[in-house]
């Protein structure tokens, strides 16, 4: 399935896609895509149910975040043999953790804002895992059970605030906007292999990014066993898994977004994102 949420800002809906690509309106079924909803069971009652008993969503509706009553925005950083390379920065010996803002979360086709004294943001498609029940130290070989499915995410960075202004990475990740994730939920039954799917990021048509998943140094197994163990995850939580090499940061000499731009990214069988960059 592929799940989603639409509406205005705060207002948004569930719903999904049917095979024709026309969104379903999952109101009158689920009050929102959260907590047990996400879990095995949840998810199967809505698999079970007949998409042209629903409801059609008409137009061309905004589509906000795929889920809701998230507590945990995690990220990992460097988690791409070749972006680390492309940075120059050693292989972690551990997963690198780190907290997004979840005043950053914004649909995936909201506008992107340029902050008015950035100077170096940047762009990263990233594969996030979205979990569909309560993970506190699991096991690897468990950890999957705790996943409700992924989505693609932006991971947008200010790359000097990241790493020139005094320490911590999440100064340069949580400003508002740095989240797109959608445009929706994929189930877990419908990604098999999490660890070989092609991705990609163009900013006005030039491809910065052509990268796969097979390149992740902690697969998606490792990391949700692993931040399990220092932060407890809970439905509708996100981890967004790093991003492969081609980011501006990493370009000779580097480039960075400006106003006006349009940012294009997308993931095989997890759909695409396209934003506007606009002043802050």
């Amino acid at each position: 399935m592929k799940l989603l949420r639409y509406g205005p800002p705060g207002q948004e809906k569930p719903g999904l896609l049917d095979a024709d690509g026309q969104i379903r309106d999952l109101s009158g079924v689920v009050p929102d895509l959260a907590g047990e909803v996400l879990s095995d069971e949840g998810l199967a009652r809505l698999a079970a149910l007949d998409p042209t008993t629903l409801p059609m969503v008409g137009g061309d509706p905004r589509l906000g975040p795929p889920v809701a009553g998230m507590k945990n925005f995690v990220c990992i950083g460097l988690n791409y043999a070749d972006h680390a390379a492309e940075t120059g920065a050693a292989i972690p010996k551990e997963p690198i953790v780190f907290l997004k803002s979840l005043g950053a979360l914004q649909g995936p086709n909201d506008d992107v804002e340029i902050a008015p004294d950035s100077v170096k943001t940047d762009w990263e498609v990233e594969l996030a895992v979205i979990i569909g029940t309560r993970a506190k130290r699991v096991s690897e070989a468990d950890a999957m059970a705790h996943v409700a499915g992924y989505a693609v995410c932006n991971d947008v960075s200010e790359r000097e605030w990241q790493a020139e202004r005094g320490g911590t990475w999440d100064k340069g990740k949580g400003h508002d906007t740095f989240g797109p994730l959608g445009p929706w939920l994929v189930t877990r039954d419908e990604v098999p292999d999490p660890q070989n799917l092609s991705m990609f990021c163009e900013v006005d048509g030039h491809r910065y990014q052509d990268g796969s998943t097979r390149t992740m140094i902690f697969g998606v197994e490792k990391l949700v066993s692993y931040v399990s163990h220092f932060i407890t995850l809970h439905p509708g939580d996100v981890i967004s898994t790093g991003t492969p090499p081609g980011v501006g940061l990493g370009q000779k000499p580097p480039v960075y977004l400006k106003v006006g731009q349009t940012i294009r990214l997308g993931i095989q069988g997890l759909g695409e994102q396209t934003q506007k960059t606009v002043q802050g």
